[in-house]
């Protein structure tokens, strides 16, 4: 199978490629990517040489080239966002521009080549924010901030594109991710990074704001999962079952890189920050996916991870 992976130097695109060229010796892989600043060539360092793999750098919003190469694959895993909450409330074109722009290019060309999937990769949080219980796949979308409510549009525009011309789309909307390779202005690598320099962890308001955390290798063997046995047309909900406070994740690492609360800043609270996500997976998990990991020992397997290659996050430190 020949694959298109969009955004693949970033975070979980860099993982998705990094454990499909490991699982599937059959697959290759042609990788779109503009390197904005959260794409970084270097986590894909290892499979450079590969000769399943090959990088295009690019924007998913140029028609001649996203056509081109949909032209030369069977699917297209579409990863490239701008994804942070804080900088979509600072600069909110870019986010409408990229997710949505973007998005709507690379559905035109993967309808006019005739793809056989187009898995668009989404979040949770084009939900909102829920007090109790789960989102399921049938709940309507309440976006709080531009970085959801951009990605919910593109959601709504790649279902459209199934509906009206048949293309094979599906949807997948996953939880807070975390694992190697992220880069340190999330949450996680943020405190983690602070901490082993020795500079204090900023925790927003109260810090009981609650997220479902689910590793990242988790998140790509479920697109996985949904590429091969995934229906067209559907929204699959990816998350872990496990929910934990701000509070709760900054007294895990504070433990995890033996300090103690003294290392922790409260600051203000940032506009539009939704309470609780919590999605239900019930529809995914009844297909025969499951996690394979605890929380316990991925944010363990994390933190040795930043501890370990501090010459790679340490310059994206300085340009964060």
């Amino acid at each position: 199978m020949r694959l298109l992976v969009t955004g693949g130097c970033g975070f979980i695109g860099a993982n998705f490629v990094r454990d499909q060229l490991a699982r599937h010796p059959d697959r290759s892989i042609v990788n779109l990517d503009l390197l904005t600043y959260a794409g970084n060539p270097a986590n894909l360092a290892e499979v450079a040489g590969d000769p399943r793999y090959r990088f295009v750098q690019g924007d998913i919003r140029d028609a001649d080239l996203v056509g081109r190469l949909v032209g030369e694959v069977d699917a297209v895993i579409h990863f490239a966002a701008e994804s942070h909450v804080d900088r979509s409330i600072a600069d909110p074109g870019a986010f409408v521009s990229t997710n949505i722009q973007g998005t709507f290019t690379l559905l035109e060309a993967a309808r006019q080549a005739g793809v056989d999937r187009f898995v668009h990769v989404s979040t949770d949080e084009v939900y909102g924010s829920i007090a109790e219980g789960a989102f399921t796949e049938d709940d309507p979308l309440r976006p709080s901030s531009p970085y959801s409510a951009s990605k919910a549009g593109s959601d709504l525009l790649a279902l459209a594109y199934h509906t009206t011309h048949d293309l094979p789309v599906i949807v997948t909307r996953c939880s807070n991710n975390y694992g190697p390779f992220q880069y340190p202005e999330k949450l996680i690598p943020l405190f983690i990074t602070n901490l082993l320099s020795g500079r204090k962890v900023p925790v927003y308001g109260s810090g009981r704001n609650v997220r479902e955390w689910i590793y990242v290798l988790d998140h790509c063997r479920a697109l996985d999962f949904v590429l091969g046995q995934g229906r067209p047309g559907e929204v699959y909900n990816i998350g872990s079952g496990v929910e934990k406070t701000n509070l709760e994740i900054t007294a895990a690492l504070l433990a995890l890189l033996e300090k103690d609360d003294s290392w922790v800043e409260h600051v203000t609270d940032r506009k539009g920050h939704d309470f609780r996500y919590a999605i239900d997976c019930r529809k995914l998990r009844g297909l025969g996916w499951a996690p394979e990991f605890t929380f316990e020992r991925a944010l363990a397997e994390t933190v040795e991870w930043y501890r370990a290659h501090e010459a790679w996050w340490r310059p994206l430190k300085g340009r964060s």
